[in-house]
């Protein structure tokens, strides 16, 4: 389970605290604070805290005092223009806090994000769960032949079973070791001739696919920047999933920038000028082929999957 008896009587201690403030609050998001919405096997994320809304985006832009007189069909409007012309500066207005819990190889992709404020779980410090992250057989998949850092077809039953296996009997076994490694005296099975080993030290033994946790916080610009490369169909699946829930956190924190993102952002392509080239030829009528296109085969190949058009 994501979250132990524990955990989930401090969420609701947390959930039922109110304090009253004059800042903008937003309740859809007001009632997502603390939950956990899970991920994965034992993963989860959760929105600690958070700052602004989309007012706060708009009257950035507009440098105004306190929320004017302007309809909400007009803040939506500008809301979308700075979305499509890549403004930044409003958008950083707002920020929001995340408690998230992932697999090491996970955080280690995440952490090249480097436009947020990080502070992860220690294992100098603290000594980790024995929990680690196993997937489903159909996420099992072999090495794609086009993409070398991409999945290709997905593993055979028998094969998939073998596979999984394997990594639950190495995490199980690295585990052990660790914890006779670590010999605490709280353990069951504490022996004085046991070695007692540094915490900073034991932890090197630990699997990637060891749960870790931490607080993550940024501003809204530099979520939506993650949420678009992340939350992309290419992403590899187990941050994908974290990036789709935080997703659900955006629509119902800022849901006009939100609805501005998906339009702009997740459901929209960046072409080269060589790709734009081509699309007006193709419009003019002209049947065009890699060969006579001037792009090269992967751009070409980019150009027809954004397009939906066979390959020539």
């Amino acid at each position: 389970m994501p979250l132990s008896q524990a955990q989930q009587a401090e969420i609701e201690i947390a959930r039922a605290a109110r304090t009253e403030t004059r800042r903008a609050t937003v309740p859809a998001l007001e009632e997502m604070l603390f939950t956990a919405l899970p991920v994965l096997d034992h993963g989860f994320v959760r929105v600690i805290d958070y700052m602004g809304d989309d007012a706060a985006v708009v009257q950035a832009a507009r440098v105004s005092y306190g929320r004017g007189t302007r309809k909400v069909s007009e803040d939506k409007a500008l809301i979308k223009y700075l979305m499509r012309h890549r403004h930044s500066t409003p958008f950083e207005m707002c920020e929001i806090k995340y408690h998230v819990k992932l697999p090491i190889f996970v955080a280690r992709q995440w952490i090249r994000h480097r436009t947020a404020n990080v502070n992860e779980i220690s294992a100098r410090y603290s000594i980790l769960d024995q929990e680690f992250y196993l997937p489903r057989p159909e996420d099992l998949a072999a090495q794609s032949a086009q993409n070398r850092q991409g999945r290709g077809d997905s593993l055979g039953t028998d094969q998939a079973a073998l596979v999984l296996d394997l990594l639950r009997d190495d995490a199980e076994r690295t585990y052990r070791n660790y914890a006779w490694m670590l010999n605490e005296e709280e353990a069951a099975d504490h022996d004085p001739e046991r070695p007692g080993l540094a915490r900073e030290l034991a932890r090197m033994n630990l699997t990637l696919n060891t749960y870790t946790q931490w607080y993550w916080k940024t501003d809204l610009h530099n979520l939506l920047h993650f949420l678009s490369l992340r939350a992309d169909a290419h992403a590899q699946y187990e941050i994908r999933v974290y990036a789709e829930a935080m997703l659900d956190s955006v629509k119902a924190w800022v849901p006009g920038c939100y609805e501005a993102f998906a339009d702009y952002r997740l459901g929209a392509v960046s072409l080269s000028a060589g790709m734009m080239a081509v699309v007006k030829r193709l419009l003019a009528g002209e049947a065009v082929t890699q060969e006579a296109s001037g792009l090269g085969k992967r751009e070409w190949r980019e150009l027809m999957v954004s397009l939906d058009r066979p390959e020539a």
